[in-house]
């Protein structure tokens, strides 16, 4: 079972632990996230890409010179200064066009944005994952980012992507490439991992 005792160990001083803790594990006994080993992989990703469980939605209040690194061909030098700061403009330009999402003035890029404790991310995904959750995530987007909701879609995803098996032996990298797309943030994620992997008994 997944305490607020154990969260405390693997995130000192999380304000929330009380609350979170009966959520994330009843979402992990929903998607048969119930050893050891894949409660400690899936606690490190999800409070990687969470910000350590503070932030359910992206922000994307980026600098000009970030959004030219993080996506250099939809913000060139040329126009990235006119989007540095307003997340709601670049999530729509970041975002447009892909994933089941509209053209830039549509508006579906900030209004399906990450959100949940996986970042769940796309008018696309928003579509797939909500029937298996039983939520109407297109019409009603936001409540991906309430943290019962939050924490079953990353669950969720977790077992569809077949996460599951690949926690039962270790591969903590591979996770972190399926879900990362490569290996950013991997230190951060190992120290959560060995903290997780304590925290839990391993």
């Amino acid at each position: 079972m997944i305490t607020s005792e154990i969260l405390h160990s693997v995130i000192p001083g999380l304000a929330d632990a009380d609350e979170d803790a009966p959520l994330l594990d009843a979402a992990c006994n929903e998607f048969e996230i119930n050893t050891p080993l894949r409660q400690a992989a899936f606690i490190a990703q999800t409070a990687h890409e969470s910000g350590r469980y503070k932030a359910f939605a992206e922000n994307l209040n980026y600098r000009a010179a970030v959004l030219t690194r993080l996506w250099p061909h939809r913000f060139p030098a040329s126009i990235a200064e006119s989007y540095a700061h307003n997340p709601e403009k670049i999530a729509n330009r970041a975002y447009a066009s892909r994933m089941g999402n509209g053209p830039e003035e549509s508006g579906d890029g900030w209004k399906y944005r990450g959100r949940g404790v996986m970042q769940i991310t796309g008018k696309d995904n928003y579509a797939s994952i909500g029937p298996a959750l039983g939520l109407d995530l297109v019409a009603n987007p936001d409540l991906l980012a309430e943290p019962a909701n939050a924490f079953r879609s990353a669950a969720l995803w977790w077992k569809t992507h077949g996460l599951n098996a690949l926690a039962d032996t270790a591969q903590f990298q591979k996770i972190t490439r399926i879900i990362n797309g490569g290996l950013t943030g991997l230190a951060e994620r190992e120290s959560l991992y060995a903290k997780a992997k304590a925290a839990l008994g391993i």
